[in-house]
């Protein structure tokens, strides 16, 4: 297939108001979606006044008035639905050493805490939640809702020994 001239006009006139690639595609007949793209591509195209929506038999005009409607209305505001829980200090077993690959069970926090090519790595060892690797801190770092995943956090400094986190604190 080739672009005639009428054909072009008809990609750019589909572009500006709005259809993807794949609906301009299927107007068009005889080109495929990706002809489309790569045509607006060449013709410098990229900008459009309204941005692709899918069409399901709703006019444009019901469509534009709803696009109106919601940028005026206020963004709603969000709020984290699950409260970030008290950190606890990992265990330390009565033998008075930390929980290892060794000494950790299947209800203990597998939270790794420091360097694993150190003597003084081990895992968090706190209860974990109902059918969980991790203690409630550490399954609310692990398993955030996906809104709070763009946020940047400082990372918690945890020291293991006890010496050391009052020296620093």
């Amino acid at each position: 297939m080739a672009w005639t001239d009428e054909r072009v006009e008809q990609l750019k006139t589909l572009w500006a108001e709005g259809l993807s690639a794949a609906q301009i595609a299927n107007k068009m007949g005889g080109v495929t979606r990706n002809a489309v793209i790569g045509k607006v591509h060449r013709l410098g195209l990229s900008g459009r006044a309204t941005p692709a929506k899918p069409q399901r038999g709703r006019s444009l005009i019901a469509d534009k008035k709803e696009d109106a409607a919601m940028r005026k209305a206020p963004a709603p505001e969000m709020k984290s639905v699950i409260p970030e829980p008290e950190f606890i200090e990992p265990v330390v077993l009565e033998s008075g050493d930390r929980t290892t690959v060794a000494t950790i069970k299947n209800n203990m926090c597998k939270w790794p805490v420091g360097d694993p090519a150190k003597d003084d790595f081990h895992f968090c060892g706190q209860s974990t939640l109902s059918g969980k690797s991790y203690c409630a801190y550490h399954a609310h770092m692990a398993f955030q809702p996906p809104q709070r995943r763009t946020e940047t956090r400082q990372p918690r400094r945890v020291l293991a020994n006890p010496a050391k986190r009052r020296a620093a604190g």
